[in-house]
């Protein structure tokens, strides 16, 4: 073989090697398909958040991350309150799920749950892009997840079948399907309700039959279900809200090259801010209705929750704020329980937040 030939064949070889080496620590290494938990169906707006989540994941990577939503928590077989320790042990890799399903592992995260503490879109805001939200995203890395963005399921409001409420003394009696979270039946129970926790096919059948008066929810799952097929009074209270974190297991996230985590980084922003538009829709004035229009080019199907709910026959009611006020002083006992258990530094962090 002559020294021209010699050398041609090397050259080749080596480039051969070269693109062979470099493989591995690009597409060769990623996975056909990344596995996110969901707890909803994607008709509710969380579930809208995930799935717009998922293509603008493909779209930002050109195609290199598929992220497939599982929704119903079907992963979990139902059991949404371990997708943190799953997507932590890198079982499965990413979750769009509620710091209701992260509580029993992050206690920090009731601080959302604290009745009538909250109460606005804004003092939202100010909790989770102020100290408060960073206390809680470095509790998260700690348990090995890294959290990306604040979505939403919004604030609860409570509907029933028997009467509006508009005093805590309303709530004597009542029967009402509630969050298995201990903070939530410990909140019913001071307000002098019959709190039951049941899944929300078994409620169902609890409402049609009586047996059950009511259930608290956000306007992003009242629509969804139709429950004014069961009841015919909504009380809208904001009395907790239920925020939504953007996450992915920290061993899994860290095999990422820094331009795939920027992607899904801002992927996890956008689609957080698509969601969280949606879930405040008609709520909050203009403010969503126009971020969804001019960012996103969504039009609402329902653009205003509260007068759709009165067009399906039901009766809606505020709080005054001299209502506000009583429900906060019934439920002292919760706070007296749960702020020892949140911790009190971050309680006073939280107030501070607001404040500011």
């Amino acid at each position: 073989m002559n020294a021209w030939l010699k050398r041609g064949v090397i050259g080749v070889v080596s480039a051969w090697f070269v693109v062979m080496v470099a493989i591995p620590a690009t597409a060769a290494n990623f996975k056909k398909e990344y596995k996110m938990t969901v707890n909803v169906g994607p008709s509710f707006y969380w579930g809208m958040g995930a799935t717009k989540f998922s293509e603008l994941v493909a779209e930002k990577t050109q195609g290199r991350i598929k992220l497939k939503p599982y929704f119903g928590s079907s992963l979990l077989k139902g059991a949404q309150l371990k997708s943190p320790q799953m997507v932590s042990k890198g079982v499965i890799d990413c979750a769009y799920e509620s710091t209701i399903n992260s509580s029993p592992v992050i206690p920090e995260m009731n601080i959302f749950s604290l009745p009538f503490f909250i109460n606005s879109f804004e003092n939202l805001d100010r909790l989770e892009y102020g100290k408060t939200g960073a206390v809680l995203f470095k509790k998260m890395e700690r348990i090995g997840l890294t959290p990306l963005a604040w979505a939403e399921n919004g604030f609860r409001q409570v509907t029933n079948s028997k009467r509006a409420i508009n005093t805590p003394a309303d709530m004597k009696g009542l029967r009402l399907r509630v969050v298995g979270s201990p903070i939530f039946i410990d909140t019913f129970r001071a307000l002098g309700a019959d709190p039951v926790n049941m899944n929300w096919g078994d409620a169902q059948t609890a409402f049609q039959q009586g047996v059950v008066d009511g259930q608290e929810n956000p306007v992003g799952v009242l629509i969804p279900v139709q429950i004014w097929q069961y009841h015919n009074h909504a009380s809208f209270w904001n009395y907790l809200v239920d925020p939504v974190v953007v996450y992915w297991g920290t061993r899994q996230w860290n095999k990422f090259p820094d331009d795939i985590k920027k992607a899904i980084s801002e992927a996890a922003k956008e689609s957080a801010r698509f969601e969280k538009a949606l879930c405040r829709a008609g709520l909050d004035g203009d403010v969503s209705l126009n971020i969804l229009k001019n960012e996103f080019n969504y039009d609402m199907e329902v653009p205003d929750p509260v007068r759709y709910l009165e067009s399906k026959g039901m009766e809606v009611n505020f709080l005054t704020p001299e209502a506000e006020k009583a429900f906060r002083a019934a439920t002292d006992s919760v706070y007296d329980k749960w702020v020892p258990k949140i911790g009190k530094a971050l309680y006073e962090t939280a107030k501070q937040d607001m404040a500011d």
